[in-house]
């Protein structure tokens, strides 16, 4: 629908588009959607046959596919912490051996010391091969304090819907009579030993038009489900209703919340007694983070209370249970380059990660108990590095956090206030970066804003050669340098292939994600979404400004909402782009809504059902932007047929309507591992050697 020639689209970028779409049961392509239907599914199988005759015949695919899961098998990596459960720790290991992975514990003083001694837990291959299903680890929930019974997650395949059961963590086994959750995008969490919060699909009229829970119920212990009483209810408009508990000390604080949208959530906390869950203060645009020494500790999203949006701040749960009023006080406001971005509690201390212009940055924060005022301290860890927070050790004031660049492999230091950094495991380097340096750049987008990039290449580079930009730009998610091996996110060791090959590697972090707090995204969000993808042109045209690349040599990567990203850009700029990248794609803004959780980012994206919003929403959609006489540069769309967060039909659609116009279109559905795209490493394997050969195929080898 978009009528401008290439041209003007060089020149300026601009685009216009037709504010109307065909009504939707006129899609020639709505019968990709049928997601398990066979006619579906043969298309599906003759274009990922094509796509493999062309890739895992070339010479080198072979290598780089054992390569890359050596890599991601490799027993050296760093055994992060899942949970510190009294003395133990836990951690969710995944290997050769393992593909599907080993949830195991270790002493944690054996754990801190570099020499861990781990005994499984729960063995996923030997569960999935006892139980004849094809599970995949969701995660574990353990009740405090002594962490006994656990609510154990596991998915057929990857999808977002799960099963939960009840497990016992001293005799290893499942609870014989224990809770059990049929397969439904559930949330749950423990309320006591014998109650649960659940969140699920109770059947016609409970759940979402996101398709999420609708109805939150209190489960006893020996009863059934069915007689669960309702606790709190949403509405069908709204994204969905969540559960989830912190502990403070010896108390715990069950708390529901529903999702509004995607960006506005009522929250409500156990009153006096615990029976009944009563609303809060928290604004609707605020996160819950933490509980601390009695406080909730919240970060705002917008201005409140005279307190700039970005900011933490703490609220009395106390006063807030007793419905009493409640001092606002403000723990911790950023500089205009820093955003906040995690937050973890120890027994005394508030523990936050923040961004520095794009690098992490370790803060200690304390609460005087007599003024209740908060006080920070830096907390030196590394430099110009991207820093994570994996763990806490409460009773310790301690925390477990990581940190790597993309040429130094993570290392996991346990850090306390005051105390120099204890280095618990360090990686051995992957790959030998003596040659290779990284650097980080702005470029200028087109209202004059500064965009950051991380630029990865061999020393003394002249140039121009093929570069692989990769970025996202959406839902407040910054993107941060990580070690070449993981880089881009879901492709493995892409981009050290890419570098060693003597080509470029970026990761931009474009406006609609988190890399300078609430602005940051809300400067891309809705109808200022073409924002984010002129921050994609501006880096791409710096690339070429600066000598790093050329005009039609540089590659553009992203995933789920960077799938929307890189459709619009290389329907806006053809003549700036080679390849393209897109993984479990959004690519149909006209339908998105009405396919799986789309109606869920309604938020983010805008309502098509609106003649207002349809009107910026048509004139980027991926799917309608492709004209008639356009050559596009090539595609490789990734995806999985289990993918029940973003509709695989917007990938099969999009590459049907580019091939119907004559377009090259590298296509790959994988059977499992939902919007991830990976149930195991050796899938990740394969992606990589593929990813690699397209890009040597489209940017290397053709003049």
């Amino acid at each position: 629908m978009i009528r401008a020639s290439l041209a003007a689209l060089a020149l300026s970028c601009s685009i216009t588009a037709v504010a109307v779409a065909a009504p939707q049961d006129k899609d020639p392509y709505l019968w990709l959607e049928n997601i398990e239907g066979t006619k579906a599914l043969d298309w599906v199988k003759k274009e990922n046959a094509a796509t493999d005759k062309l890739i895992t015949s070339r010479p080198g695919f072979e290598a780089d596919r054992k390569r890359a899961r050596e890599i991601l098998d490799d027993d050296r990596q760093i055994a992060e912490p899942g949970e510190v459960m009294g003395d133990r720790v836990t951690n969710f290991w995944r290997d050769a051996t393992n593909p599907r992975g080993i949830w195991r514990q270790s002493p944690l003083d054996a754990y801190l010391a570099g020499k861990p001694v781990w005994t499984t837990l729960i063995d996923v291959d030997a569960l999935g091969k006892t139980e004849k299903q094809s599970w995949v680890w969701h995660g574990a929930d353990c009740l405090a304090p002594d962490y006994k019974r656990c609510l154990i997650s596991v998915s057929p395949g990857g999808t977002d819907a799960d099963v939960v059961r009840e497990w016992d963590r001293t005799t290893k086994s499942f609870v014989d009579g224990g809770f059990t959750l049929p397969q439904a995008k559930s949330s749950v969490t423990w309320e006591d030993a014998d109650t649960l919060l659940v969140a699920t699909d109770y059947g016609a009229g409970s759940m979402t038009a996101s398709v999420y829970p609708r109805i939150v119920k209190r489960w006893k212990r020996g009863t059934p489900l069915a007689s669960a009483v309702t606790v709190a209810e949403g509405e069908p408009e709204d994204v969905g209703m969540n559960v989830f508990a912190f502990t403070d000390g010896d108390k715990r604080w069950p708390m529901i919340s529903r999702g509004k949208t995607f960006y506005t959530t009522d929250v409500k906390l156990p009153n006096v007694d615990g029976a009944q869950y009563i609303s809060s203060i928290i604004p609707d645009t605020a996160s819950v983070r933490e509980v601390i020494d009695g406080q909730l500790i919240i970060f705002l999203n917008k201005d409140w209370a005279n307190i700039p949006a970005g900011s933490l701040v703490s609220l009395s749960l106390a006063d807030m249970s007793a419905d009493r009023q409640v001092p606002i006080v403000t723990a911790m406001t950023p500089t205009k380059a820093q955003a906040i971005e995690n937050v973890s509690a120890t027994d005394n201390i508030l523990w936050v990660k923040a961004l520095d212009d794009v690098e992490g940055k370790l803060f200690a924060l304390r609460r005087d108990p007599k003024t209740g005022n908060w006080s920070q301290k830096e907390v030196p860890l590394a430099a110009n590095a991207t820093v994570n927070i994996a763990g806490t050790i409460g009773k310790r004031d301690t925390i477990l956090a990581t940190a790597e660049t993309m040429l130094m492999p993570p290392t996991l230091y346990a850090v306390s206030e005051g105390k120099a950094p204890q280095a618990v495991q360090s990686l051995p380097a992957t790959f030998d970066a003596r040659d290779m340096s990284v650097e980080k750049r702005f470029a200028t987008s087109r209202d004059g804003t500064k965009i950051p990039y991380f630029l990865a290449r061999k020393k003394g580079a002249t140039g121009p050669v093929p570069a692989l930009v990769h970025a996202y730009g959406g839902f407040r998610a910054a993107q941060t340098p990580g070690y070449l091996t993981g880089q881009p996110y879901r492709a493995g060791p892409l981009g050290l292939f890419w570098v060693e090959d003597g080509n470029a590697y970026v990761l931009a972090g474009i406006r609609g994600g988190g890399e300078y707090g609430p602005a940051w995204h809300q400067a891309a969000l809705r109808e200022k979404r073409q924002n984010s993808f002129d921050d994609l042109h501006a880096v791409a045209e710096d690339l070429v400004k600066t000598g790093v690349s050329a005009k039609g040599k540089i590659a553009i990567s992203g995933r789920s909402n960077g799938g929307v990203l890189v459709g619009a850009a290389m329907t806006q700029r053809s003549d700036l782009y080679g390849a393209v990248i897109s993984g479990s794609p959004i690519k149909d803004m006209w339908r998105y809504d009405k396919m799986l959780a789309g109606a869920s980012w309604v938020a983010e994206y805008g309502d098509p059902e609106l003649p207002e919003d349809w009107a910026f929403l048509s004139k980027y959609s991926p799917y309608q932007g492709i004209r008639k006489g356009v050559k596009y540069p090539p595609i490789f769309l990734y995806l999985s047929t289990k993918d029940d967060r973003v509709h695989p039909g917007h990938a099969r659609k999009y590459a049907a309507r580019l091939m119907e116009n004559g377009n090259r279109v590298y296509y790959h559905e994988y059977i499992e591992g939902g919007h991830s795209v990976g149930a195991d490493h050796a899938e990740d394997a394969v992606r990589a050697a593929m990813l690699h050969g397209f890009l040597l195929r489209e940017l290397v080898e053709k003049k």
